[in-house]
């Protein structure tokens, strides 16, 4: 077969790098550190200290394919951490530190985490691991000589110090573009976590395909600062796309969740770009409203890693001018998989359509191939009705777990999200549940997420959940637990008519339970399976003695 004659250079995130500091060197990087609260640089200083990290990790040992294991927040150090250990060679694997201390003792030892880099706020937590740490060779506090944690041990090292000690010049190695380069681990709802090995290609080819203009859009002038935690999916691959684009970046820290610190970064440094989970930008938009403030610059968001209410949509347009777009992806999808951005023909529907329709998940993007199926494994109509199992294939998406030997495929090569889902004839898919919380009443399904959506919507109502029961006549019925907003009084019967002419009226559901908090997962989705025991002996009011 005749071949092309283009030149044959690996996709490596090192030269998204090479790229940024050459043709975006003096773009700003802003982040919040507990020692400084807030550092300001360039691309180019960002990459000159990489190198440096880049000699330190050689000067400790580091071997091609080592791990090397990040607990961290949004900032520069753990940026330039991404890249010093990745295009070195090894494995940057970062550590969700919502974790339970089992759970992150378990990662480590799975991932046989050489060295660990440690935000000085969980030196207590690390120095609690105790054997966990028995492979770990060398142990590093990301902050500077003046601000070491007195909770830390004598053979604790100092960031700072390290890189004072090094040259700025090192050679980056040309890799194979196959090579490993980061490691996430789900969260292990159902069973111990899995890790999900990434590599420089699947990185590489997704950080282009997040950038295009039916996606995030990304653009030099852009402002962008990252909400979703760079310890998790790779803050939705945005340290990777916006200096592949030289858009300016702001890393908030330890602040992603303060309404105060949020709005005066955004204000302040002029975000115009910002991307969180629903809890986010409602504890934001709750604080804008508490003090009379706006928000000028900002003007998209991008909601994902949980259904987006449709009161998060229409208060920023209609307060803010600020335009949200809905996206959907996992862990094991690198992690974006769809986004919704409107095209020729929906741009052209009535306003109350479009709105109904920006609530669906989005259409693929180009490398990502998905379709739902029955339980059998026969395809299923796009019709934006039919229900079924929802898969994906792609060249960032995963085909097996780390250290884990077989396939995570189906056998005819489909990875399968545990979403449960329909696609409209236009392509947008609209995640319906997760199959493990979906409710069979009756012999047919009922939506968790569409009556929890429809719950966060009153205005009394600051976080909802809505789990199956068991019911001797359905088999299982609905049941919806509320957090009440701040002061509100909520009432069964309020909150069940809420539900009349918004949902199909057999899914309304039977009973109302009012609690102080939600359980949550370590990456902040409500935790159903903590629910489901927390209401094991529940009975609704029909069939209770």
């Amino acid at each position: 077969m005749l071949q092309g004659l283009m030149m044959d250079q690996p996709l490596l995130i090192t030269s998204i790098m090479q790229f940024a500091e050459r043709h975006h060197g003096n773009r700003e990087i802003v982040a919040v550190t507990a020692d400084n609260p807030r550092h300001r640089y360039t691309y180019r200083a960002a990459f000159a200290r990489t190198r440096r990290l880049a000699n330190a990790l050689a000067a400790l040992g580091l071997q091609p394919g080592d791990r090397v294991a990040t607990l961290a927040w949004n900032d520069h150090r753990h940026f330039e951490l991404y890249y010093a250990i990745s295009c070195s060679g090894a494995v940057c694997h970062t550590i969700n530190q919502r974790l339970f201390p089992a759970q992150i003792e378990f990662i480590i030892r799975h991932a046989a985490d050489r060295v660990l880099f440690v935000d000085p706020m969980f030196v207590p937590l690390v120095e609690r691991l105790g054997p966990a740490l028995a492979g770990v060779a060398a142990r590093v506090v990301l902050t500077d000589r003046a601000h070491m944690p007195a909770a830390a041990a004598p053979d604790w090292l100092c960031y700072e110090d390290l890189l004072a000690e090094q040259s700025a010049d090192f050679a980056w190695p040309t890799l194979d573009e196959q090579t490993a380069s980061a490691l996430c681990y789900t969260s292990g709802t159902t069973g111990e976590p899995k890790g999900v090995l990434f590599s420089h290609r699947s990185t590489v080819l997704h950080s282009y395909a997040v950038c295009l203009p039916d996606v995030m859009a990304l653009h030099e002038s852009d402002c962008i600062m990252p909400l979703v935690p760079m310890f998790h999916v790779n803050a939705w691959g945005v340290p990777y796309a916006a200096p592949l684009v030289g858009a300016k970046l702001v890393l908030p820290g330890p602040a992603m969740a303060d309404g105060a610190q949020l709005h005066d970064l955004i204000t302040t440094e002029k975000v115009n770009y910002a991307l969180g989970v629903p809890t986010i930008w409602l504890a934001l938009l709750a604080y804008l409203d508490a003090h009379g403030l706006q928000v000028p610059t900002l003007d998209r968001v991008c909601v994902g890693g949980a259904a987006c209410p449709a009161s998060i949509i229409e208060r920023f347009g209609a307060d803010y001018d600020v335009e949200v777009f809905h996206a959907w992806g996992m862990t094991e999808m690198s992690p974006v998989g769809t986004f919704n951005h409107g095209t020729a023909a929906t741009d052209s529907w009535p306003a109350e359509r479009r709105a109904a329709h920006r609530l669906r998940q989005g259409r693929s993007l180009f490398g990502v191939d998905m379709r739902i199926v029955d339980a059998a494994g026969a395809e299923l109509p796009w019709d934006g009705t039919t229900v079924g199992a929802l898969q994906v294939r792609g060249p960032w998406v995963a085909r097996a777990y780390y250290r884990a030997p077989q396939s995570c495929l189906t056998a005819d090569g489909w990875f399968d999200t545990g979403d449960v889902a329909n696609i409209d004839p236009q392509g947008f898919m609209l995640i319906t549940d997760r199959s493990k919380d979906v409710i069979k009443s009756g012999g047919e399904w009922i939506s968790s997420i569409a009556l929890e959506n429809t719950a966060v919507n009153h205005p009394d109502v600051a976080e909802a959940a809505v789990i199956g029961r068991a019911h001797p006549k359905w088999d299982e019925r609905p049941l919806l637990v509320v957090v009440p907003a701040a002061g509100a009084d909520v009432s069964r019967s309020d909150l069940l008519d809420w539900y009349q002419g918004k949902v199909a009226k057999w899914w309304i559901p039977d009973d109302v339970a009012v609690v102080d908090e939600l359980p949550h997962t370590a990456t902040g989705k409500i935790d159903k399976k903590a629910l489901r025991e927390q209401f094991a002996d529940y009975r609704f009011p029909a069939v209770r003695d």
